[in-house]
């Protein structure tokens, strides 16, 4: 779509490697030698809700400054964030819309199965820790339902970017370069 798309997962695995030492001190369990065993560690988190906001509160506000950093690197009118704990996290505030892509839980089992080698019961395990769908439809702008194929996604993402172009024009909505000083409910435009 040409537009610049920040990963959290991915700037996850550079806050890990910043806190390395840190990660080594809460849970030595999770090292194998000098390596962080990324299995051994959500095992041990998604079993232990104490482990588990011990770890986004090591994690978390370094992934917030590193896209921070990559937001005031960037020169675009318009960046998508793919944040997994958005709302989790409450940091939907900041944004000035969010869309939120769905599929029936089977297909999201199925995909993460076949893309990370995780197991049905470790999947399901990191779903019990987010927040319930439900709520994420009452606080997302957009709606994407993606049971479907690529090419089905593609199209209404396309749908949607015409929304937010539109709302961009001059005198037609936000300046999206600039934060909204007063958020709708759920934090979305």
């Amino acid at each position: 779509m040409g537009y610049p798309v920040l990963d959290a997962d991915l700037l996850a695995a550079q806050a890990r490697e910043h806190k390395r030492e840190e990660l080594r001190r809460l849970f030595p369990e999770a090292f194998r030698g000098e390596a962080l065993d990324r299995k051994a560690l959500a095992q041990l988190v998604f079993q232990d809700p104490k482990r588990l906001r011990a770890l986004e509160a090591l994690l978390h506000p370094e992934v917030r400054r590193l896209l921070e950093e990559e937001l005031a690197r960037l020169e675009a009118p318009l960046v998508f964030l793919e944040i997994p704990l958005l709302f989790e996290k409450g940091w939907e505030g900041r944004l000035h819309g969010v869309i939120l892509v769905t599929a029936p839980l089977e297909v999201r089992l199925q995909r993460v199965m076949a893309r990370s080698g995780l197991s049905r019961e470790e999947i399901l395990a990191r779903e019990r820790a987010q927040m319930p769908e439900e709520e994420k439809l009452k606080r997302a702008r957009w709606v994407l339902p993606n049971a479907g194929n690529l090419e089905d996604l593609k199209a209404q993402l396309q749908e949607v970017l015409r929304e937010v172009l539109a709302l961009t024009e001059p005198g037609q909505g936000q300046d999206p370069s600039k934060p909204q000083a007063e958020e709708e409910e759920g934090g979305t435009l």
